[in-house]
């Protein structure tokens, strides 16, 4: 749509001065503090040496987020100001890493009302993750795929409007997720696996198994393959909602179906099993991997060196720390923690020396509270061999 440069000029003056509206109080309250005055534009702003679009980029990227909107006034009171989609989507992406969401909230009305360029899905996208992922608006980020980019006869790409479905998934907003996945041909938008993939594991989540697996069975309807994600999904919501074995029926399934497991479907399956009590089974499931020509990684080692710990069998996560390290994958520090202190629990302070060496070798320092519960197990255990201890630790 074309605007008149003084309409551009009227509007990006109001929208300076409208950030320094302080609503009027009643008698009773104290006096607001007044406002900060509005930084001074960039001194080429003020000069009539002509601006490239590349120039006002690299000049605006240097301002600090809260210059970028009373800047703006004075680029379009300028002969050579030409708005362009770089530059809002360098301003929005700025003031979203400050924080400044007013600023956005301020900067979006211009946008709607003069149009001053067209704005891709890109610019949208962009927009949506600023809203969503940084500053927790979902309810904005919302708003901007369902009335913001049918004004600028935007269709949303598959990925911006799955990036909007995952925030609510993210966010328990259940309800909102049917509202926006009901848009999607209104919006004109293509549902695909990974739009699907999405509504499962939020149905999974709010542990409404029969409504994910009907959309489960709606992926031929709608043109789409299941993928190792979409059996996945399943499988994990089950694991936390304590239907382990269900979880491994649709493992079953998936075999079935022709779609082979990857680490991470085992992965799932491993920390379900941990979760609810059966190491031993976590264990032969990790045999199992390695059968299927499936490698672990370090994810499943850990998951089942936590299961080792919390069951208090002490001697087998030695063991099993032992293979870790082989691997060459480092067992975090909250296992070691757990190792050590169920290790002078157990009263077993011979292994707390091979224990402490691998973990200052993988660069991880024990701390005060740590020391503290070795030199209690040692002297409780045997007086001469805390001693000896201590003495190593004071070297």
């Amino acid at each position: 749509m074309a605007i008149s440069h003084r309409a551009t000029i009227n509007h990006t003056t109001r929208l300076s001065q409208s950030l320094l509206f302080t609503p009027k109080l009643s008698h009773h309250s104290p006096p607001p503090p007044p406002p900060p005055p509005l930084p001074p534009p960039p001194p080429q702003l003020l000069t009539k040496d002509w601006l490239s679009p590349s120039q006002t980029l690299a000049l605006f990227a240097a301002l600090p987020s809260h210059a970028l909107i009373s800047s703006l006034s004075h680029l379009a009171a300028r002969r050579d100001y030409k708005p362009n989609e770089p530059l809002f989507s360098l301003i929005v992406s700025n003031l979203g890493r400050s924080l400044d969401f007013d600023d956005i909230d301020e900067l979006l009305p211009y946008l709607i009302e003069c149009k001053p360029c067209r704005l891709s899905d890109e610019f949208f996208h962009g927009l949506i993750k600023v809203y969503g992922n940084q500053g927790g608006k979902i309810n904005r980020a919302v708003e901007v795929l369902l009335d913001i980019m049918p004004q600028f006869k935007c269709c949303p790409s598959e990925r911006t409007f799955n990036c909007v479905l995952n925030l609510l998934v993210n966010t328990r907003q259940l309800d909102m997720i049917g509202r926006v996945y009901g848009k999607a041909r209104e919006l004109g938008v293509t549902v695909d696996a990974c739009c699907l993939n999405i509504m499962i594991k939020g149905l999974c989540k709010d542990g409404r198994f029969e409504d994910a697996y009907k959309v489960f069975e709606e992926f031929p309807e709608q043109g789409c393959e299941r993928n190792v994600r979409t059996y996945c999904e399943l499988m994990h919501g089950l694991c936390e909602h304590g239907r382990v074995d269900e979880a491994f029926s649709w493992l079953d399934r998936m075999e079935r179906d022709g779609v082979s497991p990857d680490t991470i479907t085992f992965n799932v399956l491993i920390s379900g099993l941990c979760k609810n009590g059966r190491v031993d089974d976590a264990v032969k499931m990790l045999d199992r991997m390695m059968r299927k020509g499936c490698e672990p990684n370090k994810g499943s080692y850990q998951q089942v060196l936590y299961g080792l710990l919390k069951s208090g069998k002490f001697v087998m996560a030695r063991k099993f720390m032992e293979q870790m390290i082989r691997k060459r994958y480092t067992p975090s520090f909250e296992s070691y923690k757990l190792m050590l202190i169920g290790l002078c629990d157990e009263k077993m302070v011979e292994d707390v020396n091979w224990l402490l060496v691998n973990m200052v070798r993988h660069g991880l320092k024990p701390r005060m509270g740590m020391w503290k519960k070795i030199v209690e197990a040692t002297l409780v255990v045997n007086c001469s061999f805390g001693c000896s201890l201590m003495d190593e630790l004071v070297k």
